[in-house]
């Protein structure tokens, strides 16, 4: 399932990014979430709006199993793309699963807990104040 914000695969060079292999890496990482059967993937590019990354993914697993086989792909597309330690939170409950590769942002959630934290709404270009500045 494509979500309004998701950016389709081939994906594109993150808009505004000086280094066009943050896409390349980015479209990888999408292939392995498809590859994984999560659902509900969204590419949000947070380019300017905080200094932790350019591009935050977000996807859902059907299960903490699905989860954690899904971190395992995310991790490995990152290594096979000569990122050599991406950081990994959350493994132990795979409830929500953080895999940060410096430019990249990988959310791995339940759908419960997705549904709770909503990064979409946080991170995505509808946030009120942008709306309203205009």
């Amino acid at each position: 399932m494509v979500s309004r914000e998701t950016v389709a695969l081939p994906f594109q060079p993150v808009q505004g990014s000086v280094e066009p292999e943050i896409g390349l890496l980015a479209q990888t990482v999408l292939a392995r979430l498809q590859d994984a059967k999560a659902e509900d993937v969204v590419c949000l590019d947070v380019q300017g709006k905080t200094p932790i990354a350019d591009t935050m993914i977000i996807a859902t697993g059907r299960s903490n199993i699905h989860v954690g086989a899904i971190t395992e792909h995310v991790v490995k597309a990152f290594k096979d793309s000569g990122v050599e330690a991406p950081r990994v939170e959350g493994l132990p409950h795979c409830d929500w699963v953080l895999v940060d590769a410096g430019d990249i942002v990988v959310h791995l959630f339940r759908p419960e807990v997705r549904q709770f934290y909503n990064l979409e709404k946080m991170w995505g270009r509808d946030r009120p104040r942008e709306r309203h500045a205009g």
